[in-house]
């Protein structure tokens, strides 16, 4: 079971700067991340959602794969194994895209991000597991304020008066 944690910052580069900073806790296998973005609000008040990965294309990709091999198998038994190999590439792989979009919802994201002010930013990831106490002195120096969270209380709650402290 995945954690959700949305965190706001007050200016638009340290949303950036802690998926970073997760990131390369990722690479020390401290934290493992389902899904991330960041969104920020620029000046006039429009959102902008930056993915931290393609889902939709990554889904797409090993439809495509998949599909084509499964045409080819198709096509060969009609014997136009060439046309098989294409439709089921193009078909599977459009499918696989759409279907693949998981994670974090891009409704959600942008409900959320509507919600921060204008110049700011916020990190929302998906956490499948983390070693908290490494992790957060990590994330703390940004600071930040909880927007919400899947945690249990207890583990909410540390992690607010974390940021806090910063």
């Amino acid at each position: 079971m995945s954690d959700l944690v949305c965190i706001a910052y007050k200016d638009r580069e340290t949303a950036d700067k802690v998926l970073n900073d997760l990131r390369r806790l990722e690479v020390e296998h401290l934290i493992d991340l389902e899904d991330a973005c960041v969104v920020d609000r620029d000046d006039k008040g429009k959102v902008h959602l930056k993915q931290a990965v393609n889902l939709t294309a990554a889904g797409a990709a090993s439809g495509s794969v998949w599909g084509g091999l499964f045409g080819l198998l198709i096509g060969m038994l009609f014997l136009n194994p060439l046309l098989g190999w294409l439709g089921g590439a193009a078909g599977a792989g459009a499918l696989s895209g759409k279907l693949a979009d998981y994670g974090i919802d891009d409704d959600f994201i942008k409900s959320l991000g509507s919600h921060i002010e204008p110049g700011t930013s916020a990190l929302f990831v998906l956490v499948r597991k983390v070693t908290p106490d490494k992790v957060v002195p990590e994330i703390q120096k940004y600071g930040g304020t909880v927007l919400k969270t899947s945690l249990s209380k207890e583990q909410d709650e540390r992690l607010r008066k974390a940021l806090a402290a910063a």
